[in-house]
């Protein structure tokens, strides 16, 4: 009797020694970009407003989805930080890289700017339909004249690209690309 109690335990009590898979942690790369040798708005201040997101909120989980109503998050993948902050980093490098403007600051910033871009995310996810897997992104950017409020203009860049793995990695990794396609068009854009 002790000897079954004994191996019980033991079995039990291995089953708590079990390794949770590692959290991998992921984040968005600024491409590189060069200046511009002209831009209409370079004695400009711009102030980058926080993302709002219409579908999804932006958090470090990672979403991903099957079909336009089954969604959901990976639960071993997350982004290295808040989504919305990633894209506005992003967003405010890039910007400064390229020289478009005089400076380039967050929304936080007690800075009174002449320009404000905002921008509206309508997807940021990993699309896996059937045995095709893809990194969308869409968001609308809008520039506006800070000091009266009045719209400048407004693009909605919207991005589809294949994943060489269907799983968080190869989402990022598309994801990174579509970011280096949006810097490069958003820059042209705002020249």
């Amino acid at each position: 009797m002790r000897i079954v109690l004994l191996l019980g335990f033991l079995l039990l009590n291995g089953c708590s020694f079990k390794e949770a898979p590692v959290m991998k942690v992921y984040t968005l790369v600024t491409p590189a970009v060069s200046a511009v040798p002209s831009a209409q708005y370079r004695n400009k201040i711009l102030k980058v407003s926080y993302p709002v997101a219409l579908n999804e909120k932006l958090a470090d989980e990672m979403h991903y989805s099957y079909s336009l109503t089954d969604r959901g998050s990976y639960l071993n993948s997350r982004w290295s930080n808040d989504a919305g902050r990633l894209l506005q980093g992003n967003i405010i490098q890039t910007l400064s890289h390229a020289k478009l403007f005089k400076v380039v600051v967050p929304y936080m910033s007690d800075v009174k700017e002449n320009l404000r871009l905002e921008a509206t995310v309508f997807d940021f996810s990993h699309h896996v339909r059937g045995e095709a897997s893809y990194a969308v992104v869409s968001i609308q950017f809008t520039l506006m004249n800070a000091e009266t409020g009045k719209l400048i203009k407004a693009k909605r860049f919207s991005y589809r690209e294949p994943t060489p793995t269907i799983d968080a990695r190869g989402y990022v990794e598309a994801t990174n690309r579509i970011m280096a396609k949006l810097s490069k068009d958003l820059i042209h854009w705002l020249r």
